[in-house]
């Protein structure tokens, strides 16, 4: 029985991985924040020590890309889907394999932060309007 389901949710993501990938495509907001180009090079240089641990397909790592993109930040993103040493990475420094996941560089220590809507709120407390 549990390789029934697992051949069905396979054949699930197969079938719905395009969908939700043209559909991230469509409605991906251009950036509502307009900034001068002194301001983007400051927002681009805070966003060098931001990286972000992420599924193409995953619904809520959408959500946090689209916020990206409405903010007009370029942070790094890390698929731990296809790249063990990402996964491994996100396993080790977070503790779990779980996404979506930012990751923020401090001076003195990495933090971990997970579940969509903290990140998309951080975010806007951080280079928000």
């Amino acid at each position: 029985m549990k390789i029934v389901f697992r051949y069905f949710f396979r054949g699930l993501r197969l079938v719905l991985a395009p969908v939700m990938i043209v559909s991230e495509k469509l409605s991906t907001p251009k950036p509502a924040v307009e900034r001068s180009a002194e301001e983007q090079a400051k927002i681009d240089d805070a966003c060098k020590a931001l990286s972000l641990y992420q599924f193409r397909t995953c619904p809520f790592c959408i959500k946090v890309r689209k916020e990206m993109a409405r903010l007009g930040l370029n942070i790094e993103l890390r698929d731990t889907q296809k790249n063990p040493q990402h996964r491994q990475a996100l396993m080790e420094g977070g503790g779990r394999v779980k996404v979506p996941c930012l990751r923020i560089d401090h001076d003195d220590r990495v933090e971990w932060l997970y579940e969509s809507s903290d990140i998309n709120d951080w975010l806007n407390k951080q280079f928000g309007p």
